[in-house]
């Protein structure tokens, strides 16, 4: 018959092995106890009759010290009142286990990481949504998908809408879509979008679309800071100016896509944003930039930072030092102008409004709309579109000749020499 007494922390670290198993039962909690083993394992033990078996039987709660003697008699508690009501708290064990690793498989860490695999490889935009979904895996990565609330969708997107709304809303945007697939895979255990009681019109404002463009001191300062960086960032640059491509397009293009011999640039459909192909025609200018581009063996992109694997790209870190050094370009021409430098500033912008300032000049320069849509690589609308299957080509590079000597004109102007000779003629 085993010993019966009040079991504590001091009495159980005193107990010593005796060279065989003894076990030490609890006067507190009935059939509960401690195991000592012939080399000192001591184990918190449950022994009585479980459904199924007739005869008592010695089963193990949790070793000592990985677990306190409170909670060990706890769960003593909790498993005589499983048996009581005939359930075997080993099949107990088992469902709570396989539900804890479903909850971990549940995470939102797991869905965003199922959704980028599965839905987002193949899209051409995939490395922005990849982005933005790095957002809510910092605030919600280990919190099981059925636990997030349309309170902590409002939380996480009222931390952006004051300083960036339109990110706030692709934000809200790629949230409510990455749910919904949710749903629609039926494994995550979502039955509701926690985005959906969130208008994005009402929490966060009307979308705006941006109007930004830049002036010619702005153009003459970021072709002055390409100039001065150089290769990757600083050609990469120039090269989304002079042909208005989209900065993911032209950050990632590859050698395979250029034809220098005929001077075209055909972009993947896979890469473009009508998942068509789109030809550019190259302008002198672009096609003396690309020929001077160094081209590595091992890679493939033109504006790369390690030998052509990995391509460069006008990211945030240099957007930033591109920031400041067209500021100081532009105080320094207004101080060249007479002006107070102290004045100036630089309204923020994005890559993209360098696309929104080509078109810009494109109409000033008074190339067709269809044609100067076109350029930038915007599908042709309407009845347009099936009627008319003309490629424009020899009027998109007309166009880009155009735009590149408009360009050529704000960057390089000839000097302006009137003043100095009325200077000389007064003295």
């Amino acid at each position: 018959m085993a010993n019966r007494k009040h079991l504590t922390d001091r009495t159980i670290a005193a107990l010593k092995p005796t060279g065989t198993r003894y076990q030490i039962m609890d006067s507190v909690v009935p059939n509960f106890g401690v195991r000592v083993s012939e080399g000192g394992s001591k184990s918190y033990i449950l022994l009585t009759r479980y459904p199924g078996s007739s005869n008592p039987t010695r089963r193990v709660i949790k070793e000592v010290g990985a677990i306190s003697l409170a909670d060990a008699r706890e769960r003593a508690r909790e498993w005589l009142d499983l048996i009581h009501r005939g359930i075997d708290p080993q099949v107990e064990i088992e469902r709570e286990r396989l539900a804890e690793q479903r909850k971990r498989a549940d995470t939102f860490a797991a869905l965003a990481e199922t959704f980028t695999q599965e839905k987002l490889a193949t899209e051409r935009r995939r490395d922005d949504a990849k982005r933005q979904l790095r957002f809510f895996v910092t605030r919600w990565g280990s919190r099981p998908v059925t636990e997030i609330t349309s309170a902590d969708v409002r939380a996480a997107i009222a931390e952006v809408k004051i300083r960036a709304p339109y990110h706030a809303h692709a934000l809200l945007g790629l949230a409510r879509r990455l749910f919904g697939w949710a749903i629609e895979q039926e494994r995550f255990g979502l039955e509701h979008n926690p985005c959906a009681p969130v208008k994005a019109g009402r929490f966060i404002g009307e979308k705006k679309h941006r109007t930004r463009t830049l002036s010619d001191d702005e153009f003459r300062a970021f072709w002055r800071w390409c100039e001065r960086t150089g290769y990757p960032r600083g050609d990469l640059g120039k090269f989304l100016l002079l042909t208005g491509a989209r900065h993911r397009e032209g950050a990632r293009a590859p050698w395979a896509e250029f034809d220098l011999a005929k001077g075209i640039w055909t972009i993947d459909p896979k890469r473009f944003k009508s998942d068509a192909p789109h030809v550019v025609p190259l302008t002198g200018d672009v096609l003396a930039l690309v020929q001077s581009l160094p081209r590595y063996k091992g890679g493939s992109f033109l504006f790369s930072y390690n030998l052509g694997r990995k391509a460069a790209q006008l990211d945030d870190y240099t957007k930033k030092r591109l920031d400041a050094r067209m500021l100081r370009t532009l105080r320094a021409m207004a101080r060249m102008r007479g002006e107070d430098p102290g004045t100036v500033t630089l309204k923020p912008w994005v890559v993209h409004d360098l696309r929104r300032t080509m078109r810009t000049h494109l109409a000033a320069l008074r190339i067709p709309d269809h044609i100067a849509e076109m350029v930038i690589g915007h599908a042709k609308r309407g009845l347009q579109r099936v009627y008319d299957q003309h490629a424009y080509q020899q009027e998109i590079a007309e166009a880009l000749e155009r735009w590149a000597a408009r360009l050529r004109s704000i960057v390089s102007p000839p000097p302006v020499n009137v003043v100095s000779i009325e200077r000389a003629r007064v003295s």
